[in-house]
Formats: structure tokens, C-alpha cells, sequence
């Protein structure tokens, strides 16, 4: 009977642990091609595709700051997107305060959309500001500011498996009707599970996501879960 209950206990706990895996097919992107308005649509952004370390990349500069209702988006023309995974590459900064980046998705707006991005620079501090690397908004009303103030310690959280601050890390994001669950390398466990503050019953826009400075993007590979 132990033995029976501790193997029940186990195959539960990789049930609610491991990456969910989408059935749709996968689709990936073409980053060179980031400066074409028939490719890509650029909302406060500055864009340029670069090489960097080897990975064909999109460089994304913010033209302004989320605290004055500007976030920087890079949306492929004609993606959308319901539910299912986003995985990507990201490149920040362990200056402080020198990037916010992510994917934003259920996007109808430049300022209607959920997302999931990191602080870099919180990757390997001490708390409280370690606790800060990950976060989910979901615009316009709830921003990371007031979900801070409201829900403390619900919306942010430290990245688990945590990368240099300043290397490339791989983002897994796995979003659902009612809930987003990410993952940074591979880790077997999340490192941010949320309740979803917003209807996403319909296929809306998906891309990259900037606040206030810059970063790089690589490998968006996007599966839908039909």
C-alpha cells in the first residue's frame, strides 16, 4: 500500500509539473525580414534583424515606457493565436533597469493585450528583487504596477533554472483558456503559473514584447493547440 501511494504521489506530481505539450503544427518566423510592413507590424518600436552569437536575431528598442502607457510590440502580419505554446530566445541586460522583454499575445491593440516578460537584470540579485524576474500583465488594467500593489507575490516570480543575466535563455510559455505557465531552459518546473486577467476565446494577435529599453529575440516558434 506505501509503495502504491507513493508512486500514485510521484506520477501526480509530473502531471502538474511537466511542460503540456500543443497538438497543432508548429510555425516559425522570418526575423530578417522584421523592417517589411508587409512581414511584420511595428508599434512603438525600433527594429533591425541582426546576427548575434550565431542566432539569426531581432533587436527590438522600446520608443517609450509602459509607466506612460507605451509598450513596444513586433507582431508577424496575419499570426494569431488562441492558445497553445510560444517558445523563444531572449537576450537582456544585468544593467539595472535596462530590459523588459518578452512575447505579448490576445493582442487587439497597442494597448489591449496579455503578457509575459523578464527582467534579466533581477536574474541573480538578492530578493526582493530576485522574485521580480518574471512577470505577467495583462493591459490596459492591469499593469505590472498595479498588480504589484494588489496581488503581491502573484504575477511576478523568480526564474527557476536561472541564466546569466546577460547570456541567451529560452523562454516556454504555455497558455490555456484560464491559465499561463512558463518555463525558462528547459527547467521541469515553472518558474510563473497564473489565472489569466483576460478573455482569450479568440484567435488575436501574437509577437514580441518590449518595455522602456531594448533586447534581442530569436527562434519564435509558435504551436497552436489546433
Amino acid at each position: 500500500m506505501i509503495k502504491t501511494f507513493i508512486a500514485t504521489t510521484i506520477t501526480l506530481l509530473l502531471i502538474n509539473t511537466a511542460p503540456a505539450f500543443a497538438q497543432g503544427n508548429t510555425e516559425t518566423y522570418d526575423f530578417t525580414a522584421v523592417t517589411d510592413a508587409s512581414r511584420w507590424k511595428l508599434i512603438n518600436v525600433d527594429a533591425e534583424s541582426e546576427n548575434v552569437d550565431g542566432k539569426t536575431a531581432i533587436h527590438l528598442g522600446c520608443q517609450g515606457d509602459s509607466a506612460n502607457g507605451i509598450a513596444g510590440l513586433a507582431l508577424p502580419v496575419g499570426l494569431t493565436f488562441t492558445t497553445g505554446v510560444i517558445e523563444v530566445d531572449l537576450k537582456g541586460k544585468s544593467l539595472r533597469g535596462n530590459s523588459f522583454l518578452g512575447i505579448a499575445f490576445n493582442a487587439t491593440d497597442a494597448n489591449k493585450f496579455e503578457a509575459i516578460y523578464f527582467r534579466p537584470f533581477n536574474f541573480n540579485v538578492d530578493p526582493p528583487f530576485r522574485e521580480r524576474g518574471v512577470q505577467y500583465i495583462s493591459w490596459p488594467g492591469n499593469s505590472w504596477e498595479h498588480l504589484r500593489k494588489t496581488y503581491p507575490n502573484t504575477f511576478e516570480n523568480r526564474v527557476s533554472n536561472v541564466p546569466n543575466a546577460d547570456d541567451w535563455f529560452h523562454a516556454r510559455i504555455e497558455i490555456t483558456e484560464k491559465q499561463v505557465r512558463v518555463f525558462v531552459n528547459a527547467a521541469p518546473v515553472p518558474s510563473l503559473v497564473v489565472t489569466r486577467l483576460a478573455v482569450g476565446d479568440a484567435p488575436r494577435s501574437l509577437g514580441l514584447f518590449v518595455d522602456t529599453s531594448d533586447g534581442y529575440y530569436a527562434n519564435l516558434r509558435v504551436t497552436p493547440d489546433k
